[in-house]
C-alpha cells in the first residue's frame, strides 16, 4: 500500500511538471500585457482578458490557414494508416528477400534528425514539382509527402507488433471458411489491429498539425497555402514580440489536438476491449 501511494504521488508530480507549460501558455493567453511584461511573473491573474485572442482572430487569412492545416493533417492521417497497415501486413505475414534489411532501414530512418534532411528535401521537392506540380514547392502536397515520409517508418514498426500478435490460426480458420487473403486482411485482421491504427493516427496528426519547419521551408511565396503555425509569425516583429497573442494563438492550435485525442481515445478503448474479447 505504501509503495502504491509513493507511485501515485510520483505520477502526480510528473503529470504536474508536464502540464505546467500548457497551464502557463493558457494563463499567458488571458493575461493583460502589463502582467506578461512584468518582471515579477505570477502563476495567476485577477484581470483576465480576451484581447490577445481578438488580435489573433484579426490575422488575415486565418480561416484559410486553419483549413490548410486540417487538409494536410487529415491526408497524412488517412494515408499513413492505410500504407502503414499494408506494409506491416507484408512485413509480418510474408517472407521475401531483403525483408530484414528493410526492417533495419525503418529503424535507421528514425535516427536521422529532421533538421539534417530539410535542405535535401527542399531540393527534392523542387525536382518533384517539375514532374508533379501538385507535390512541388508552394503546394500542400509537398507537406503531405514529407510528413508521410517521417510518419511511416514509426507507424509501420508499431503496427508490425499488432499484426504479429494476431494468431496464424485465425488466417487458417478464415481460409477453411472460404475467405480469401484480401477478405481476411480487411474483415478480420484490420479490426483487430484497430488500436494500433488509432495510435498511428494520433502520432501522425500531432506531427503534421504542429509542423512549422517544413511549412516555413516548402511554402515560400504561396500565402494561400500556408498552414496555421505560420499565422503566429505575424506577432514576431523587430520592434518586439506580442507574447500575449503568441500564447493565445498557441492555445487555439492546441485545442484541435486535444479534441482529436479525446475523440480517438474512446475508439482506442473500445478497440482494445473488442480485441480482447475476440
Amino acid at each position: 500500500m505504501k509503495r502504491r501511494t509513493i507511485a501515485n504521488t510520483a505520477a502526480l508530480l510528473i503529470a504536474a511538471v508536464v502540464a505546467f507549460p500548457l497551464y502557463w501558455m493558457a494563463l499567458s493567453a488571458i493575461k493583460p500585457e502589463a502582467e506578461i511584461q512584468s518582471t515579477e511573473p505570477r502563476p495567476w491573474t485577477f484581470s483576465p482578458t480576451l484581447d490577445n485572442f481578438r488580435r489573433v482572430f484579426t490575422v488575415d487569412g486565418l480561416g484559410g490557414y486553419f483549413v490548410n492545416s486540417l487538409l494536410v493533417a487529415g491526408a497524412v492521417v488517412l494515408l499513413s494508416m492505410l500504407l502503414s497497415f499494408l506494409a506491416a501486413v507484408a512485413l509480418t505475414r510474408f517472407r521475401f528477400k531483403g525483408r530484414t534489411v528493410l526492417l533495419v532501414m525503418l529503424l535507421i530512418a528514425q535516427m536521422v534528425p529532421i533538421e539534417a534532411l530539410t535542405i535535401p528535401l527542399f531540393f527534392l521537392m523542387r525536382s518533384v514539382g517539375s514532374v508533379a506540380p501538385a507535390f512541388g514547392l508552394n503546394e500542400l502536397g509537398s507537406l503531405v509527402l514529407v510528413h508521410l515520409a517521417f510518419s511511416l517508418p514509426l507507424a509501420i514498426w508499431m503496427l508490425r507488433g499488432f499484426v504479429a500478435a494476431v494468431p496464424e490460426e485465425l488466417a487458417e480458420a478464415a481460409t477453411l471458411d472460404g475467405a480469401g487473403r484480401a477478405r481476411f486482411v480487411w474483415q478480420v485482421l484490420f479490426p483487430l489491429v484497430a488500436p494500433g491504427l488509432v495510435a498511428v493516427s494520433v502520432l501522425s496528426f500531432i506531427h503534421a498539425w504542429n509542423d512549422f519547419l517544413f511549412a516555413k521551408t516548402f511554402i515560400i511565396s504561396a500565402t494561400e497555402n500556408q498552414t496555421l503555425p505560420m499565422a503566429i509569425l505575424v506577432f514576431f516583429t523587430p520592434e518586439g514580440n506580442d507574447w500575449g497573442a503568441i500564447m493565445a494563438g498557441s492555445t487555439l492550435m492546441t485545442i484541435p489536438v486535444l479534441l482529436f485525442f479525446v475523440l480517438v481515445q474512446r475508439h482506442l478503448i473500445s478497440g482494445l476491449a473488442g480485441a480482447v474479447k475476440g
